[in-house]
């Protein structure tokens, strides 16, 4: 499994920037597979928690269930303001369910979950890109595991 915490490893500056804009703003965009394989596109809350980012969903959630059948998403860092500052962050990854009892524990403990059941998910990183102007430039920085970050640069 590929945590946040070796993606920090692996490439700190980018993590570092991709971190500040998911904390930059609260309420994230998710995107899941329907059961057909057309997209679904969920509001939800992350946390860095550990070596993992996370995020949970009310029990029986449609987007939870989108992910016991199939793990596979991508989260978007909500926009803060239409200037982009910092850039645009995306990750893709396989969602993977918390299901130990003394986990979820852990979990409730640390971090502020609301109240009663719920389904929480560590992100299991496929791939994390940040998007960002300098100057006249577009640049991408794109993170794979093991492969190090790519830089492309764009006029």
């Amino acid at each position: 499994m590929t945590t946040w915490q070796r993606f920090t490893t692996e490439a700190p500056e980018l993590a570092s920037a991709v971190r500040a804009r998911f904390e930059a703003g609260t309420h994230h965009v998710l995107a899941t597979l329907r059961g057909d394989g057309s997209p679904r596109v969920s509001g939800t809350e992350v946390q860095f928690h550990g070596a993992d980012l996370t995020f949970g969903s009310m029990l029986g959630g449609v987007k939870a269930r989108d992910l016991q059948r199939d793990p596979r998403c991508a989260l978007h860092a909500h926009p803060s303001d239409e200037n982009m500052e910092g850039g645009d962050a995306k990750i893709t990854a396989h969602a993977v369910e918390v299901t130990a009892e003394e986990e979820l524990d852990h979990y409730r403990a640390e971090e502020q979950p609301p109240p009663g059941s719920l389904h929480l998910f560590r992100l299991d990183l496929r791939e994390v890109v940040l998007t960002s102007v300098e100057g006249q430039q577009l640049v991408v920085r794109l993170w794979r595991p093991g492969a190090g970050v790519t830089r492309f640069h764009r006029s």
